[in-house]
């Protein structure tokens, strides 16, 4: 389908960008594990899993769009689909948030863990709505809702790696 071609190199991009980045989150994760804090359990679900979780999406997106369809249907029903857990996900993730006492939340944090990922799922909703009549509509709404989960990964990975490095370990006792 010559709506796929165009897109080809994009989630080519997209997806190694968001490979690259699960490896490296995981990396982070591994290197603080011996430094554990109270309530990191909670705020571990609440924070890092989610970006993984996005990661992961965006990576689903681009090998998506890599499968050989030959009609738009299935691949705007796989992102409805996505987009529908995501949306179910957000909410969780939201509810976790206020739960876990690691860490107050933010506006920042209320928008990168929860605002922008629920508006990229809506926009799988949007794009599979939109791909059987408009495939090209469909292709822009996917693309703008798996790199707004990109970027929002990137922001929440930084995020928190600089929030463990600069606040948490800097106010730990030494040796504790």
């Amino acid at each position: 389908m010559q709506e796929l071609a165009e897109w080809d190199t994009f989630y080519v991009i997209l997806g190694g960008a968001a490979g690259a980045l699960i490896g490296l989150q995981f990396v982070v994760i591994t290197l603080i594990a011996n430094r554990p804090t109270r309530g990191a359990a909670d705020a571990q679900g609440a924070f890092s899993s989610p970006t993984i979780v996005h990661f992961s999406a965006a990576l689903l997106l681009s090998l998506l769009v890599r499968v050989p369809w030959h009609a738009m249907a299935p691949m705007a029903a796989a992102w409805g689909i996505t987009g529908a857990l995501g949306v179910a996900y957000v909410a969780f993730v939201a509810r976790r948030m206020r739960r876990q006492g690691a860490y107050r939340p933010e506006l920042e944090d209320w928008t990168f863990f929860v605002a922008l990922p629920a508006l990229a799922y809506a926009a799988l909703i949007a794009a599979a709505l939109l791909a059987v009549v408009h495939p090209r509509a469909g292709m822009f709404a996917s693309g703008g809702g798996a790199l707004v989960l990109l970027f929002a990964g990137i922001h929440n990975t930084w995020d928190s790696v600089t929030y463990l490095v600069f606040v948490h370990l800097r106010n730990r006792p030494p040796g504790g």
